[in-house]
């Protein structure tokens, strides 16, 4: 720049000024702009930081060439480092050249090895295809013999008569059960063979089980003891497995009920005679025969023993059979399914009523025998009384031993016959003892007590009552039960009384049938359970002749205290103001035969009641006679009252008239009929001053 142009210059440094000026204010603008929260700015700062740099002037203008020459050297040593790096992948890339090679060889080597290998693998495979449809095989196999066959031992156990039956036995029977039950699912596939088979064969070994649990049971049964309270499980649970076989256990029973039959059949003669077909005579017993000295005891005690002997063999058999419920039941049950065949019913089966029957069956002979004994001793007896008690007897054993084994069963319906057998005897006795009574008894006593035929005949039904009292017989049904025995008994000899007392006089016929009531009703009155219908028959009679006597009685006060004739005159008449004054016209109150009346009733009433009792002096029941005379003096008393009651009407009725004629003052006016009738009443006499006792007086005399 010259010097002869100083102005140039000048603006040339001004404008060159300006221009830094500019710059250094941009760069201000822009540092001051920069925000402190910006990531680089903040990195920045931090590297600065690390290099711990002063803030000095000479670190300020190098700042920016020490940086550069920083960033110079790192970009070297990394290039260093890439050179490095580029020989290493030369090496891994001639490696893995090697590598593609060798593989490829090792590729076409294993074609090759498995070109000729195939055939033996699949080879192999199918071997072991092979194999493991064996191994399923050999598993299955071995399932289904361990499922459908049993061991050489078991079979032995099960059929063999040589061992013993023990729980092995049940267990391997039960084994075999199950197999033969589930033969039948074999029986559902195409090929059947196998099933048949095995059904066959399962079949024969059940078979043979069961034949050998059969013999085992009916050998078991010789030597069994009923009255052994520790019975052998063995024998209940072979049973219950033996009802399978319906067949077998029925024929078991039948063997089992002859022996028990035989068994208890000599039982019985043994308590009859003390000793019995395979032993001798023991001396400790006390043989029925020889010790029951009458009919009832003889025919008592062997009933007793037979009741003993059922109720005994009902809980032993029920303690064998059904002591585990229903395991019976369920064990016929399945032989019947088993055995569609069986000849046993089709009903559902019911183990109390097949007990009943096996009891029923066990205990036939003795039904027999005790049957042949007591229709002998019926016969033999002779005593009407003797043959009701041994009828009640029976009675008593039926009603029992019926609740024990049910309506249908044996001996319920051998003593129901006998008991009937027992009241035939009895009736046909009494009907000859009434018959011969009835042919003595031809008249009444002559005091017209109750006849010796009637109080025997009354002594004879009172033991009968007393038996019949103490019998079993249902209470709704007793009357009708006993009144046979009262048909048989006490009505004809009533009839007979009643037919002699028709051919004697009042009173002596009510007071004869009255006698031979009341002792009737005192007995009956004892026994009111079974004799109500009779005790009403005869308190009606016991009425009848009550009222008959009450009547002559009464007839008797009427006509003895004379008060008859004016209660018969004065019963047509009315209240009627005519009819009180026609009573003086009357005979019957006409003053002598008034004052005759009077004086009969005054001698009649101090013993009125003496003499009324005298009447019934043959009356038994003192009590009776004095309530048929009080009866009959309270209606004498009522008829008293009547006649009383007019006699005082008709007076008051005169004594009216003839105060009206004195108050009225009216004669003069009156007819001359009018006068007539008033000088006839004013003649008349008072009835009751003729006639003076007062119905109170009458009922306290009388009282």
């Amino acid at each position: 720049m010259s010097q002869g142009d100083p102005e140039g210059f000048g603006d040339a440094l001004g404008g060159l000024t300006a221009q830094r000026s500019a710059a250094l204010s941009n760069k201000l603008t822009g540092v001051l702009s920069v925000s402190y929260t910006d990531s680089e700015i903040r990195d920045a700062l931090r590297l600065l930081d690390q290099k711990q740099v002063s803030n000095t002037p000479d670190t300020r203008r190098q700042l920016r060439l020490n940086l550069q020459k920083e960033v110079i050297e790192c970009n070297a040593g990394i290039v260093k480092e890439f050179g490095q790096v580029a020989e290493q992948l030369k090496t891994i890339g001639s490696t893995i050249s090697s590598l593609r090679r060798c593989c490829e060889e090792m590729r076409q080597q294993v074609a090759a090895a498995r070109q000729e290998n195939t055939p033996i693998l699949d080879e192999a495979n199918t071997l072991l295809e092979q194999k493991q449809g064996l191994e399923k095989k050999k598993q299955l196999l071995e399932a289904f013999n361990q499922h459908f066959l049993l061991p050489e031992d078991d079979i032995l156990t099960l059929t063999s008569t040589n061992e013993a039956i023990d729980e092995h036995f049940f267990a391997v029977l039960a084994r075999m059960k199950q197999i033969h039950s589930d033969c039948r699912v074999l029986l559902g596939s195409e090929n059947q063979r196998l099933g048949l088979e095995l059904m066959e064969q399962s079949s024969r070994h059940l078979n043979s089980g069961y034949q050998k649990l059969y013999r085992w049971i009916q050998k078991e049964f010789m030597t069994l003891d009923l009255e052994n309270p520790n019975i052998n499980a063995f024998i209940r649970k072979s049973l219950r497995t033996l009802a399978e076989r319906p067949a077998l256990f029925e024929s078991c029973l039948d063997n089992f009920s002859e022996a028990r039959d035989s068994i208890l059949t000599d039982g019985f003669y043994s308590a009859l005679t003390g000793s019995s077909a395979d032993q001798d005579r023991d001396s400790t017993m006390k043989p029925i025969e020889f010790h029951a000295h009458d009919a009832l005891r003889y025919i008592g005690d062997m009933l007793a023993w037979a009741h003993s002997a059922t109720v005994s063999e009902r809980e032993s058999l029920g303690s064998l059979f059904i002591a585990e419920g229903d395991e019976m039941a369920k064990g016929i049950q399945a032989g019947r399914h088993s055995e569609p065949w069986s000849a046993m019913d089709s009903e559902s089966f019911d183990s109390r009523k097949a007990l009943h029957d096996l009891v029923n069956r066990n205990m036939a002979g003795v039904a027999r025998a005790l049957r042949q004994r007591v229709e002998q001793t019926i016969q033999g007896q002779d005593d009407s009384i003797t043959a009701y008690k041994i009828a009640s007897l029976f009675s008593f054993y039926r009603v029992t031993l019926t609740k024990l084994l049910g309506e249908d069963s044996l001996i319920p319906e051998a003593l129901t016959s006998l008991e009937a057998s027992a009241m035939r005897h009895f009736e046909a006795l009494q009907s000859d003892q009434t018959t011969t009574a009835q042919a003595e008894f031809t008249q009444a006593p002559s005091d017209l007590s109750v006849p010796d035929v009637l109080e025997e005949t009354l002594t004879q039904l009172k033991a009968l009552m007393k038996s019949y009292e103490s019998s079993l017989t249902l209470l709704e049904s007793r009357e009708t039960a006993f009144e046979p025995v009262l048909a048989k008994t006490l009505k004809p000899i009533l009839d007979t009384c009643e037919n002699l007392s028709k051919a004697l006089d009042a009173p002596a016929k009510e007071i004869f049938l009255l006698n031979c009531c009341l002792a009737s009703k005192t007995t009956l009155l004892q026994f009111t359970d079974f004799t109500i219908s009779m005790l009403e028959q005869t308190m009606d009679k016991i009425e009848a002749s009550t009222d008959s006597l009450v009547e002559y009685q009464h007839y008797f006060f009427l006509h003895v205290s004379g008060l008859h004739p004016l209660l018969t005159a004065l019963t047509p008449m009315t209240d009627s103001n005519d009819d009180l004054l026609q009573i003086h016209r009357l005979p019957p109150f006409q003053p002598a035969a008034l004052t005759q009346a009077k004086q009969t009733l005054n001698d009649f009433l101090p013993s009125a009641l003496m003499d009324a009792l005298e009447n019934l002096k043959e009356l038994t029941d003192a009590k009776s006679a004095g309530d048929i005379t009080s009866e009959a003096a309270d209606r004498f008393c009522e008829d008293f009252e009547f006649v009383e009651g007019r006699l005082v009407a008709a007076d008051d009725l005169v004594e009216g008239e003839e105060d009206g004629e004195r108050s009225d003052g009216q004669e003069d006016d009156e007819g001359e009929d009018d006068r007539s009738r008033r000088e006839k009443m004013k003649d008349l006499a008072s009835l009751r001053s003729l006639y003076p006792r007062t119905s109170a007086e009458i009922r306290v005399l009388l009282s």
